[in-house]
C-alpha cells in the first residue's frame, strides 16, 4: 500500500449525515443526563480538593481557583455541547474528531479516552476502598499487608480485593441495563447534593469572615513557614493559577454525558443543556464548599486529606461530621458509576467503526447494552484498582482528558470554516480550478474582499492558521513554564503572534450554523482560549507522565496499523468517505487494495 493511500486512509472522515437509528436503548432524559454529569464529577473532589488546595497552594483564594478552573472547563463544555448537537452518536470526543479531523486523530483520542476512563474508574474504586477502610481503622490494609505484601515499587503495597470487588459490582450494574443504573445514580446524586447543601448551611452558621483577612504576624510561628504571606491570597496570583491547575481536574467527568448520544431520548437538545447545567451545578457546589471551609477555619490549619471531618470536629459539630462521612460514600458511588459509564460506550463506538476489534460492538438483546465491552473494561479497571499504586498513574488521566478537550475545540474551529458549499459545486465541475497566486492568498488571509461564505482557499487558510496556532501555543506554554526571566521578550513575540493568528482566523468567512440546537458563542475566541488553557495545563505535567503516555500511544498505534486501518468501516466496498475538506467519494475497491 503506497504512502499516498495510507495518508488518505488516515485523513478519511465519517459523514455527519446518516442513519441515526441505534441498537442501544433510548431511555435517558434531561434529568438523567444532568445527574450523570454531576454525579461523575462531584465526587471525592468536593470533600478533599478544596481543603488540600487551600492549605498548600492558594489559601482562601481557592474560591478564585475554582472560578478559573470552571471557566476553563466551560470553554471545553461549550465545544462538547456544539458537537453533541451536531453528532447524536455514542463515543464522545472520539466521534466528534472522526467527523471533522480524520480517522487517525479520532483513534488517538478514543485510545486516550480509554486510558482516562480506566484509570478514573480504578482510582475512584481505590479511593472508596481506602475511605471505607479508614472508617474501620485500616483493618483491611493492615491484614492484607501482613498476609500478601507486594514488594514492587510501582505497584500497591498489597492486592486490594475490596476495590476489585467494587469495580466488578458497578460493572455488573452497568451491564444489566442503563435505565436501572441511571436510576441508582440519580438517587446517589440527590443524596450527594443534599449533603453538600447541609454542609454549606451548617458551615455558614460557623463562618467567620476574619479567616479571609489573617495577617502574617497573627499566624503562630510554627505555621508561618507554610502559610505564605497571609491574607486572602497568601501565595498571590501565582498561587491562584497553580490552584486552578489542580482544581481543573475536579471538573473532569462532565464529558461522560457526551457519550450517551445513542441512549438519550432527545440528544440534540438534552445533551448540550445537561452539559451546561452540570457545569453550573458543579461550580456552585465547589465555590460554596470552598467558601464555607476557608471561612470556618484558618487555611493553614486545614486537614489536606479529610478537611470537613476535621473542621466540623474543631468547630463543635460532630453530627455534621458524620453526615459528611456518609455523604462522601454516596459521592464515591456516583463517581465510580460515572467514571465507569463512558468506557464501554467508547469501546462500542470504536468497535462499531472497526478501528478496534468488532466484537466489542456487540449489543445484548435483553439489556440493550454492550455487554462484552462493559465486562472487559470492568475487568481491566478492577485489575488496575487491585494491584497498581495509582499515585504514579493519576496524571495520565489528566493528560488524556486535556488532549481530548484540545481536539474537540480544534474540531469546532475546523467545522466552522469548512468549505461545504464550494466542495459540492467543485464535484460537479470537470474543469480544473484556477491556481492561486501569492497575491490572492495574501488578499484572502485578511479577507479583503469581505467574503461571507467559505471558499476552498479560505478553508485552507483557516486550517493552516489553526495548525500554526497550535504549534505557537505549545511553544508559548513551554517558554512560560521553563523560560525564566530571560523568556519575557520571547513570550511577548509569541503572544503577538497568537493575536495575529486570532485576527486572521476571525477574518475568515464561516458557514451558517443556525440549524444546530446549540452553538459555541464568540467563535473563534472561545475554542481558541480553550486550546490555550488545555495546552498550558498539559505542559504542567511531569516528564514521566509524558513517557507513560507515549508508551500507551505506541501500543494503540500498533493495534490501529495492524488491525484498525484494514478493518475500518470506511474501508469497505462502496462506503462513502468524507475527507476533512468535505469532499466525498465512493471507494469501490478499497477492501482489496488494503
Amino acid at each position: 500500500m503506497g504512502c499516498g493511500r495510507i495518508f488518505a486512509a488516515l485523513r478519511r472522515c465519517k459523514q455527519l449525515e446518516g442513519d441515526t437509528t441505534s441498537q442501544l436503548a433510548r431511555c435517558l432524559g434531561l434529568v438523567d443526563l444532568t445527574a450523570l454529569g454531576v454525579g461523575s464529577t462531584l465526587g471525592l473532589g468536593v470533600y478533599v480538593l478544596a481543603g488540600a488546595v487551600a492549605k498548600t497552594v492558594a489559601g482562601p483564594a481557592v474560591t478564585l481557583s475554582f472560578l478559573v478552573a470552571a471557566i476553563a472547563s466551560a470553554f471545553a463544555g461549550l465545544c462538547y455541547a456544539e458537537f453533541a448537537s451536531r453528532v447524536p452518536k455514542a463515543g464522545s470526543a472520539y466521534v466528534y474528531s472522526y467527523v471533522s479531523v480524520g480517522e487517525f486523530i479520532a483513534f488517538t483520542i478514543g485510545w486516550n479516552l480509554i486510558l482516562e476512563y480506566v484509570i478514573g474508574t480504578a482510582s475512584v474504586a481505590k479511593g472508596m476502598a481506602n475511605y471505607i477502610d479508614s472508617l474501620c481503622n485500616n483493618t483491611m490494609a493492615k491484614t492484607m499487608t501482613e498476609i500478601a505484601p507486594i514488594n514492587v515499587s510501582f505497584l500497591a503495597d498489597y492486592p486490594d480485593f475490596f476495590a476489585f470487588a467494587l469495580v466488578l459490582l458497578i460493572t455488573g450494574l452497568l451491564a444489566f441495563g442503563v435505565k436501572e443504573s441511571t436510576k441508582l445514580n440519580n438517587v446517589f446524586t440527590a443524596l450527594n447534593m443534599i449533603t453538600v447543601i447541609v454542609v454549606v448551611i451548617a458551615g455558614a452558621v460557623k463562618s467567620n469572615p476574619d479567616n479571609w483577612r489573617i495577617k502574617l504576624e497573627d499566624i503562630p510561628p510554627e505555621y508561618k513557614d507554610k502559610a505564605g504571606e497571609g491574607g486572602f491570597m497568601p501565595w498571590g496570583v501565582a498561587g491562584v493559577m497553580a490552584g486552578a491547575a489542580k482544581c481543573f481536574f475536579g471538573f473532569v467527568g462532565f464529558d461522560c454525558v457526551a457519550t450517551t448520544g445513542e441512549e438519550a431520548k432527545n440528544p440534540k437538545r438534552d445533551i448540550p443543556l445537561s452539559i451546561v447545567m452540570s457545569l453550573v451545578i458543579i461550580f456552585v457546589s465547589y465555590f460554596s464548599i470552598a467558601t464555607v471551609l476557608t471561612m470556618m477555619w484558618p487555611y493553614y490549619l486545614q486537614d489536606a486529606d479529610a478537611p470537613f471531618p476535621h473542621v466540623f470536629t474543631e468547630t463543635g459539630l460532630p453530627v455534621i461530621k458524620w453526615i459528611v462521612t456518609v455523604g462522601a460514600i454516596f459521592a464515591l458511588c456516583t463517581s465510580l458509576l460515572g467514571a465507569m459509564f463512558p468506557l464501554p460506550r467508547v469501546l462500542y463506538a470504536m468497535g462499531t467503526d472497526g478501528v478496534l476489534f468488532r466484537p466489542l460492538s456487540a449489543i445484548n438483546g435483553w439489556t440493550k447494552t454492550p455487554v462484552l465491552a462493559t465486562i472487559l473494561s470492568g475487568l481491566l479497571s478492577a485489575l488496575m484498582a487491585a494491584i497498581f499504586n495509582l499515585n504514579q498513574l493519576i496524571d495520565m488521566m489528566s493528560i488524556g482528558t486535556l488532549l481530548a478537550y484540545t481536539i474537540v475545540a480544534t474540531s469546532v474551529l475546523i467545522l466552522r470554516y469548512e468549505d461545504t458549499d464550494e466542495v459540492a459545486s467543485h464535484l460537479q465541475r470537470s474543469t480544473k480550478p484556477v491556481p492561486e497566486t501569492p497575491y490572492t492568498v495574501a488578499r484572502q488571509t485578511f479577507n479583503l474582499l469581505g467574503l461571507k461564505t467559505p471558499t476552498n482557499l479560505s478553508a485552507i487558510i483557516a486550517k493552516s492558521t489553526i495548525f500554526i496556532f497550535f504549534l505557537v501555543a505549545l511553544v508559548t506554554c513551554v517558554v512560560a513554564q521553563w523560560g525564566g526571566a530571560g523568556g519575557n521578550v520571547v513570550l511577548g513575540v509569541l503572544g503577538a503572534m497568537l493575536l495575529v493568528l486570532l485576527a486572521v482566523l476571525y477574518r475568515q468567512p464561516r458557514h451558517s450554523v443556525r440549524h444546530l440546537s446549540f452553538t459555541v458563542p464568540l467563535v473563534p475566541l472561545i475554542p481558541y482560549l480553550s486550546v490555550c488553557m488545555n495546552v498550558y495545563l498539559m505542559v504542567q505535567l511531569d516528564s514521566q507522565t509524558w513517557i507513560r503516555f507515549i508508551i500507551w500511544l505506541a501500543i494503540g498505534y500498533l493495534i490501529y496499523f495492524i488491525y484498525g486501518i484494514r478493518n475500518s468501516s470506511l474501508n469497505e466496498k462502496k462506503i462513502p468517505i468524507a475527507h476533512s475538506n468535505g469532499k466525498t467519494e465512493d471507494k469501490h475497491d478499497m477492501t482489496t487494495k488494503f
